[in-house]
């Protein structure tokens, strides 16, 4: 799922080399997604009013409902 997320993530932004992925166990069936990207990047994560990481989120949600796993994304500054 983390090539996943950082394959879209480097499609929004500007500077690929800024993004960082990393998947995080947090035990049982859960697992925590950091994305970082450069500052001046930042707002095309986000998006308007949240939608673009509203939509990640949903992707998450979606997946995780096929694969028993839980996904949470995290913006990290």
């Amino acid at each position: 799922m983390r090539e996943t997320v950082e394959m879209i993530v480097k499609a929004l932004v500007d500077d690929e080399a800024g993004v960082d992925v990393r998947e995080v166990d947090r035990g049982g069936q859960t697992s925590m997604i950091e994305v970082r990207v450069a500052p001046d990047d930042m707002g095309k994560i986000i998006g308007r009013q949240g939608r673009t990481v509203r939509a990640l989120r949903s992707l998450l949600h979606a997946a995780s409902q096929k694969g028993k796993r839980r996904y949470i994304l995290e913006i990290v500054e």
